[in-house]
């Protein structure tokens, strides 16, 4: 019996090994608050005392490397902190060791699961000739507290159309545009990470899109002008 025992706990000791290795490496996972969805991509690996220390990007509004101010794994546990976002996680390997699924707080707790990743979670699209819409389109939304002064910026691909977003007065450039349709004058672009949706529809001269900005509930009129150069 004392044999049997003492196998079991080399087990038990063996297998919390292989996951304090299985940790170091990047791991992606989708956060949820209502309709927005933000991609996460954590990056794990060993300093050179043999700890862990880890990086955080948020692929959806284009920020990367965010520092992990620190990082546990104590048994199957996975614990992380970081202070430059006022954020928080808590998660456990699930039993087959395929995936940490924990909670994410900031503000609130959110259900997250990251799950190992082992290619460049952004797509990088091969460039095309021009549209007739390619450029900066930039106009400003009145959201009643004042004025948010937008750019999009339209790119045509070989795999169609794509866009950034930039909001000049929070100082946030490049965000990512989930998705752009076009069918004849309508466009519509749409950013899943901040539950936002642009939809208008294109003068004759395809010098204006005239139409609405939708989020979280509340529509805007929003009117997009064609400039020149990008607004900074």
């Amino acid at each position: 019996m004392k044999n049997t025992l003492i196998a079991a706990a080399l087990a038990v000791s063996s297998a919390l090994v292989v996951r304090a290795e299985s940790i170091v490496g990047d791991w992606q996972g989708t956060l949820k608050a209502g309709p927005a969805e933000l991609r996460l991509v954590l990056h794990v690996f060993k300093n050179s005392e043999g700890g862990l220390k880890a990086t955080l990007d948020s692929i959806d509004q284009n920020v990367n490397g965010i520092p992990v101010t620190s990082i546990s794994l104590k048994d199957s546990r996975v614990n992380f902190s970081v202070d430059a976002v006022h954020g928080s996680y808590e998660g456990k390997f699930n039993a087959g060791g395929t995936a940490i699924e924990g909670s994410w707080s900031q503000g609130q707790s959110l259900p997250l699961v990251f799950r190992r990743t082992s290619a460049p979670p952004r797509t990088q699209h091969k460039a095309a000739p021009a549209s007739d819409i390619d450029g900066t389109w930039s106009g400003s939304l009145d959201t009643g507290a004042g004025e948010l002064r937008l750019a999009f910026h339209i790119t045509n691909t070989e795999d169609g159309l794509t866009a950034t977003l930039d909001s000049l007065d929070q100082n946030a450039y490049g965000l990512p545009v989930t998705a752009v349709t076009r069918n004849g004058s309508s466009i519509k672009m749409e950013l899943k990470q901040i539950a936002g949706v642009f939809q208008g529809k294109l003068d004759k001269g395809l010098t204006t899109i005239e139409g609405t900005w939708t989020q979280n509930g509340n529509t805007l009129p929003l009117a997009l002008q064609r400039t020149k150069d990008s607004i900074r």
